[in-house]
C-alpha cells in the first residue's frame, strides 16, 4: 500500500524517472509541485503537453529545434559555415557554445557507439555527417566526444568513415578530464581544448 495518494505517487515516479533524480528529491520535487497555486500547474501542464507537438529535431545536424525549423545554431548564416563540432548531445552543443570558444555549427549524434548497451552506428546520426562532409564546404570536423572508451571508438570510427573526403579531422586537447562529460567541463578548459586542438592521426 502506497503511502501517498495514487495522484502523487504518480508525480513522484515521472521525476524518479528523469535521470539523476533519487525517490527522495522526486519527492521533494513533487511536494513543491503542491504548493504551486493551480496557474502555475496549469502552465507548467500545458508546457509538457506542448514539448512532443512543438519540439523536433533540426533536419540538418540534429540538434533539437522548433517543428518544421532550422536549429539556432544551422539557421545563423554568420557562424562558419566550413567547420563542424561534432558532440554526442545538444546539451553538450550548448555547453561548447557558452565557452564562446567555437563559432562555426554543430552536428549532434545522439549518442556513442556502445555495442553492449545495443548502441551500434545505425542508431546514431553518423550517415548525415557524411552526406554534410561531401559536398566539399566544410573544411574541418572537430570530434568533441570525450575520452572514455566508447567515445574514442566513436571518434575512430568516424573518422575512418571521413578519410576519403578533403576534411581535416581534429579532437580537443587532452585538457578535459578523461572519462568526463564536456557537459560540465568549465569555459577556460574548454578553451584550452579547442586552442590546442590535434588531428586525429596525432591521437593515434
Amino acid at each position: 500500500m502506497h503511502k501517498y495518494p495514487e495522484p502523487l505517487v504518480n508525480l513522484i515516479s515521472i521525476f524518479n524517472s528523469l535521470p539523476g533524480i533519487g525517490v527522495k528529491t522526486a519527492e521533494r520535487l513533487a511536494f513543491s509541485v503542491l504548493d504551486w497555486d493551480s496557474e502555475k500547474i496549469k502552465a507548467f501542464s500545458k508546457i509538457i503537453a506542448d514539448i512532443d507537438s512543438e519540439l523536433d529535431y533540426c533536419p540538418i545536424c540534429g540538434n533539437i529545434a522548433i517543428k518544421n525549423s532550422l536549429c539556432v545554431f544551422c539557421s545563423n548564416t554568420s557562424r562558419k559555415q566550413e567547420i563542424i563540432c561534432v558532440v554526442e548531445t545538444s546539451a553538450q552543443a550548448v555547453a561548447v557554445e557558452n565557452g564562446g570558444v567555437f563559432n562555426g555549427l554543430y552536428h549532434i549524434l545522439g549518442g556513442k557507439l556502445a555495442p553492449l548497451q545495443g548502441k551500434n552506428a545505425d542508431n546514431l546520426n553518423i550517415d548525415s555527417l557524411k552526406q554534410r562532409v561531401s559536398n566539399g564546404n566544410v573544411k574541418e570536423v572537430i570530434l568533441a566526444l570525450g575520452h572514455d572508451v566508447e567515445s574514442r571508438a566513436t571518434s575512430m570510427y568516424i573518422t575512418s568513415l571521413l578519410e576519403p573526403y578533403s576534411v581535416r579531422v581534429t579532437l580537443p586537447a587532452r585538457g578535459l578530464p578523461a572519462g568526463s562529460d564536456i557537459s560540465y567541463a568549465d569555459s577556460a578548459t574548454l578553451a584550452a581544448a579547442f586552442a590546442g586542438r590535434i588531428t586525429a592521426e596525432e591521437n593515434c
